[in-house]
Parts: structure tokens; sequence; C-alpha cells
């Protein structure tokens, strides 16, 4: 299938974001491998496919980086601010999946490491992470009770 457009068009990603139900809760994320922010911590996310969905592409990259295998997930909302991405213009479609404790996780694809973290403990985020973390932790809330 090919494309031809007159105007330039910006790439599409899904993130994942994985949060326990636990009283102390954790967050899923990978510590990126390459650059942009190489060692940086962010969710599971990547690039959507030209045949899939949003939600298809969270799902898939969840999988792909972690090897957590989830269906379940709720739209977080869309991220769009022009930099937000060094790479070039990028919006991302975030979503939350609540899981009752922590899975069993391992570092794969582009990820280096997968880890649960506690939200007390937030490490410095990659991209606009701090930003789509809030906002997680408040649907969280609304969906736990």
């Amino acid at each position: 299938m090919s494309y031809t457009y007159e105007y330039p068009r910006p790439a599409v990603t899904a993130d994942c974001v994985v949060i326990t139900r636990e009283e102390y809760p954790k967050v899923l994320l990978i510590q990126r491998g390459h650059d942009p922010y190489k060692g940086y911590w962010a969710f599971p996310g990547g690039f959507m496919d030209m045949d899939e969905t949003v939600e298809a592409c969270a799902i898939r990259e969840l999988e792909e980086e972690t090897g957590t295998k989830l269906s379940d997930i709720h739209q977080i909302g869309c991220y769009s601010k022009v930099d937000r991405d060094p790479r070039g213009r990028t919006v991302t479609v975030a979503f939350l999946a609540l899981v009752d404790k922590p899975l069993d996780v391992k570092g794969l694809d582009d990820a280096a490491k997968a880890e649960w973290i506690k939200l007390s403990e937030l490490p410095r985020l990659a991209f606009d992470h701090d930003e789509i973390i809030k906002d997680a932790i408040a649907l969280a809330n609304r969906l736990i009770g």
C-alpha cells in the first residue's frame, strides 16, 4: 500500500500504563535501551503499524517490551505537544491497565529492563510520561472507586 500526501503528517504511537491495585500501587516501567532517552524509564509503547488500531498497538507493544499480555485497557488520553518526541512530530494515545499484583516481566525488544516501581518512588521519566502518569493515576482512582 503506498500513500502520497501533499502535507506532512505526524507519527502515531501508543503507550500502556500498567498499575497494580495494591495498597501501595506499583507501575510497570521499561528502561529504554536506545535513544532518545536511552537509560531513562518510560511506559511500554511504540509506533502504530498501518494495519492496527491504537488499542492493538498498545497491547502489542506491552507484550513485545515486557512479555506481559493484557487485553482489558482503558484510554487515558491523547498527548500531542509539538515537541514531545525529539525524533519528530509524534502523537501518542495512552492506555491504562489495572492488575491485582505485579506480574512476571522482563525487558524485551528495545527495552533494556522492565520493572515494577512504587508510584511513590517514580524516577525521572522519558518524553512527557510524567504528565501521562498523573492522568493515569486519576483514571485508576476513578476506576477502582
